[in-house]
């Protein structure tokens, strides 16, 4: 009989259909079964072993809320027997444009450790979230939880997950307590999702999932003699096809609305294959050798609000004399989806791991540091730029400046005229804290609201040394101090200043973004030790 392994993870929901994931114990036929009839059912695929199904679901009543089942060959594994959780539900939004969206997000979730262990980060946001919606079901809920990435530790695994390593191979061999292969990388996933109020969570609220470096290893294509000394290592090359691979089935494959997915020859593949392994390891390694050949960013619209997801972690190109978070396609793509049809949607919102803007003094300095490394003050110099660079994790969008500039003209453009959105809002996480920042252009700006709006960590260690230096970035002498690096980096000018409107927030936290109409609130959160979710803070960014 077959066991449900992982999940149920709600993804994708429209006022119809909506697609639900799952790992099962061996090959079946998966269903969901909704209360308001909504059906679904598909075959199980293998990869390295594994048994995975994405469910599409349709017939599902617009604007309604339905509790559902999961069934595989017939019996019934969700909900779990004697669960304390109430029925997973899915809820479709209602026809028209008149309704609120609740959009969450946040990033940097490290594994939460075993229910009688002690938890040495602090009270873990998805869990007080979960406890939340568990204690009112019919109590508000976001629409979609964003997740900008590190959702899994590929590099930093915890005590549990080294004793079950320890017991495969000898951790005195690289990549030692990092993980060294797909089977591993099921383990985080595993270790991850299972949490009780994890996986309740996940099966009743839609997620949108990007990946960052900690999902593959920390500072991820820095820079290409970074990605040359990984590709001379004995370990790199399987960690690095098995972590694409893993993220393919167990993130990316459910970001997608199924149109899109039944036009994907490689889930096409996959499922029609007795056992798809090779050829999604195939294309696991033609990504490694031409990241253009596979595109992991994407587009969602929630009723009047655009989410546009973008990879800035694969999709770089990394030559001295022509960097750039995004290769041409993928910044091409960008543009085109941000401009479609502008008057469908009165805010814009871009997901990307990394924060746009940063302090000062760290965008400065990252500008500088990208400047040595090209070369601009000699060889000498480029070698420290290049050790600068790798130590200080100074690869932020900062560290690409045409893409900074190139993604400044793209809001801008995006924010004018009589199609104009109210708000343009980036949205990111990676730096372990919470911030608002609000650019002003230093020609003609956009006439949309423009913010990066920061938060992060979900579950994570906040160190002493982050929160001084994150204080003091935003200071007046370390502005003064960043100018100093930028000139003697020979830097251009950003086409943006920006200034901090909010934070920084230190804690495991989570924000939110309720929209209506042409008005947008944010709020962000943070997990106390009773098992709460406290707001710490609460503003308007646009009004109708």
């Amino acid at each position: 009989m077959a066991e449900l392994r992982l999940g149920p993870l709600l993804r994708y929901v429209d006022g119809s259909s909506a697609t639900v994931w799952v790992e099962t114990s061996r090959p079946c036929t998966a269903e969901v079964h909704c209360a308001d009839g909504g059906r679904g059912a598909a075959h199980t695929f293998q990869i390295a072993g594994h048994h995975y199904a994405l469910i599409p679901v349709t017939g599902l009543t617009p604007g309604a809320s339905a509790s559902y089942e999961v069934v595989l060959d017939g019996a019934r594994v969700w909900p779990l027997p004697d669960s304390p959780f109430p029925p997973s539900v899915i809820r479709t939004p209602a026809d028209g444009d008149g309704e609120a969206v609740r959009v969450m997000f946040g990033s940097c979730r490290w594994a939460a450790p075993p229910a009688d262990g002690h938890d040495p980060v602090g009270p873990d946001a998805l869990d007080t979230l979960a406890t939340r919606i568990a204690a009112d079901p019919e109590g508000e809920r976001p629409d979609v939880l964003l997740l900008l990435g590190d959702q899994v530790y590929a590099d930093e695994t915890s005590d549990a997950t080294q004793r079950w390593l320890a017991a495969r191979r000898d951790l005195d061999e690289p990549p030692g307590t990092g993980v060294a292969d797909y089977e591993e990388y099921t383990r985080l996933y595993y270790e991850s999702w299972l949490d009780p109020e994890v996986r309740w969570l996940l099966s009743t609220v839609p997620t949108c999932m990007i990946f960052d470096d900690h999902d593959v290893i920390d500072d991820w294509n820095t820079s290409a003699s970074w990605v040359a000394d990984m590709r001379a290592t004995s370990w790199w090359r399987e960690r690095l096809l098995s972590g694409l691979m893993s993220y393919w089935v167990h993130q990316h494959i459910g970001n997608l609305p199924p149109a899109e997915l039944a036009a994907d020859p490689l889930y096409s593949a996959v499922r029609e294959s007795p056992d798809g392994t090779d050829a999604l390891r195939a294309f696991a390694a033609e990504a490694d050798v031409d990241p253009t050949t596979v595109r992991w960013s994407y587009r969602r619209d929630f009723g009047r609000v655009r989410l546009m997801m973008v990879d800035s972690r694969a999709a770089r190109v990394l030559e001295e004399d022509g960097r750039s978070m995004l290769d041409p396609g993928e910044a091409e793509w960008l543009r085109a989806q941000a401009l479609e049809d502008r008057s469908s949607y009165d805010h814009l919102l871009i997901g990307t791991s990394l924060p746009w803007l940063l302090p000062q003094l760290v965008h400065d300095a990252e500008a500088w540091s990208a400047a040595l490394s090209r070369g601009v003050r000699g060889r000498r110099w480029a070698r420290w730029g290049e050790k600068l660079r790798r130590a200080a994790d100074l690869e932020h969008w900062a560290a690409f400046p045409a893409s900074f500039a190139s993604l400044a003209r793209l809001i801008a453009d995006a924010g004018s005229g009589p199609e104009a959105p109210a708000t343009v809002l980036v949205l990111s996480g990676d730096v372990h804290h919470a911030y608002v920042a609000e650019p002003h252009w230093l020609a003609r700006g956009p006439e949309a609201r423009v913010l990066q709006l920061t938060c992060s960590p979900v579950h994570n260690s906040i160190p002493l040394s982050i929160r001084l230096g994150f204080r003091f970035g935003w200071s007046a002498p370390a502005r003064a101090l960043g100018r100093l690096f930028a000139r003697h980096g020979r830097c251009e000018r950003p086409p943006v200043d920006w200034r901090k409107t909010g934070g920084p927030w230190f804690g495991n936290q989570l924000m939110t973004l309720t929209v209506r109409g042409r008005s947008a609130r944010l709020r962000l959160e943070q997990a106390r030790a009773n098992g709460t979710l406290e707001t710490v803070e609460e503003s308007t960014l646009s009004s109708s």
